[in-house]
Formats: C-alpha cells, structure tokens, sequence
C-alpha cells in the first residue's frame, strides 16, 4: 500500500509539474486571457488580423520579417502556439509551402485568400504546379478580398464582438481602395518607355497586371528557385536592347544574382530594395515626400515599394 501510494504521489506531482510547464510555455507565447488568441503566418497575414481584430485579439506571427514564406522551417514555440491558439489565418495558394498540408486540415484555420476568383489569379505558364501564383498581395485591390474571409472568422471565434470586426474590416477595405488610387496615381510618373520592372524573383506580376508595368524576374516564383544559364543571357540582353537604367534587388534576397546580372547589362541597382514576400520592421518608419509610414505594416511595405520604383525608373 505504502509502494501504491508514493507512486501516485509522484505520479500527481510530475502532472502538476508538467501543467505548470505547459501553462508558462504558454504565458511565455500569450501575454493575455481575454483577448482571441490568434496564429498568423506571414507577416502581411499577421497585419492584416491586426488591423481587423484591433485590441480585441492578441496575434502570434509564424514569419518574422524578412522570412521566405516558401521555404519556413518552424520553432518549438511555433507548434505551442499553433495548438493553443483560438485561430490560424493563413495566405493560402500553396504559398507556406511545407505548412499547407497542415493548415489546410485544421478545423480553426482559414486561408486570406478563399474568397479570391480563380479567375483573378495568375498562373504561370513555365510552372508546372496546380497553383496560382500565390503573390497576390502586390495587388491591394485582390488584397482586399482578404478582408472577408478573416472578419468571418474572427466573428465566428469571438461571436459577441462580430460588429466591431465588421466595423473595423469595412475601415480598412477603405484604407485598401486608398492605397490602389495613389498607388496608381504615383506609378504615372513613370514615363511609358521606362516602364519595365527587372527584380530577383518572380513576385510582382499581380502589381504589374494591377498598375501596368511590365515584369522581368531572374529567379522563378520562390527565391530558391534559381534561373538557368539561358534565362539569364536573355535577361541580360532584354536590359540591353531596352536601355533600362536601373533593376532592384528585393529585401532579404541574397542579391548576388542581379550584381551580377547588374555588373554584365551595364544597368544600375536601386539603392532601396524591395519588399516582396514578407513586410519591413514592425515600426521601422520611412518618410517620402512629406508621407511617413510604418514599413511593418501592408500599406507601408506598398509605399515603400511604390516609391522605390518611381524613384528608381522615374
């Protein structure tokens, strides 16, 4: 009896150690009780709930800046959170390569981007995937057809405050159409015959169809997926023959393709890089014609880019 008794004794207090481990894991990941506990992955998913949920949800962003949503490998903290969480918002279109599987099987996840047309989507033709590109941010007007999905969601999760997420999604699809008109209106000054648009990697043909420039990429869709040797001759003589002036890196891509590409065409590399598959620092601000924004957030990643590239081709 004495031998049964210390064994649930110790069996007891290993489950009591083991909870009050969970829990401070858990008080380590949310800092809050009362608020909806929600996983975003990228960091524009990540804004996008925030400007939505407001103060009434607490995120937890899967991808810091500067994070190839492509090919993110995960934390221990990162499955804690995933599995405490109230929500998962995701992109969606197979973009968080290695979690869709995943994300797509989960009960409380949904993807920003189901209530996007297929016909609105871009596939390209030298990719043999079922999926459309997934870049559809670079567009702010397809962007804000990820605003439903979420409000949906977040109104489901937390029933008693759906009309202030309504309220606060509405706001932002205003905010959206903003960004599209002067996005739009800037992007003018580029004169017709300097509209060409040469970066590291396939992720810009939504904001090239959106606001009229046409697109070169030297690397395909994912930033690993690296061109041939024939690609790149053929980029390097398009430079050429169409006198551009100036081609961009992109922020958190190894830059050592368009130096070199650069270096052969004879062409300038902007000094400002551009942001393509992840935001800027949360609270990095950037100031442009008397206009200051938080490049961490959507909008602000959309005006540094928009500027860049007036500045740039201009």
């Amino acid at each position: 009896m004495k031998l049964i008794h210390k064994v649930s004794l110790f069996v007891a207090v290993a489950s009591t150690l083991l909870a009050s481990s969970c829990n401070k894991k858990n008080k380590v990941i949310w800092k809050t009780d009362d608020k909806v506990k929600v996983v975003a992955t990228t960091t524009m998913v990540t804004d996008l709930v925030k400007q939505i949920g407001g103060d009434k949800v607490e995120v937890y962003g899967l991808m810091d800046e500067g994070v190839d949503p492509h090919s993110y490998e995960g934390k221990p903290t990162d499955t804690i959170a995933t599995k405490t969480a109230d929500l998962v918002v995701y992109s969606g279109l197979h973009l968080e390569h290695k979690l869709a599987d995943m994300l797509e099987k989960m009960d409380k996840s949904v993807a920003a981007t189901t209530e996007m047309d297929k016909k609105s989507l871009i596939t390209p033709e030298e990719e043999l995937s079922q999926y459309a590109d997934p870049h559809v941010w670079g567009d702010p007007q397809l962007w804000a057809k990820a605003v439903k999905p979420v409000v949906e969601a977040l109104s489901k999760t937390d029933a008693t405050n759906a009309d202030y997420y309504k309220k606060r999604g509405d706001v932002y699809l205003v905010e959206l159409n903003r960004l599209y008109v002067w996005s739009k209106k800037r992007l003018t000054e580029i004169p017709d015959e300097h509209r060409v648009l040469v970066t590291s990697h396939d992720a810009f043909m939504y904001f090239s169809r959106a606001y009229g420039l046409e697109v070169k990429a030297i690397d395909g869709l994912a930033p690993d997926d690296k061109a041939g040797p024939k690609k790149v001759k053929d980029l390097i003589q398009f430079i050429k023959d169409r006198k551009l002036k100036m081609i961009f890196s992109e922020h958190a891509v190894n830059a050592k393709s368009v130096k070199s590409i650069a270096q052969d065409a004879g062409v300038a590399i902007s000094e400002k890089e551009l942001f393509s598959d992840a935001t800027g620092i949360s609270g990095e601000m950037e100031t442009v014609n008397g206009e200051t924004y938080d490049l961490g957030t959507y909008i602000g990643m959309q005006k540094h880019n928009v500027n860049a590239i007036v500045g740039g081709l201009k």
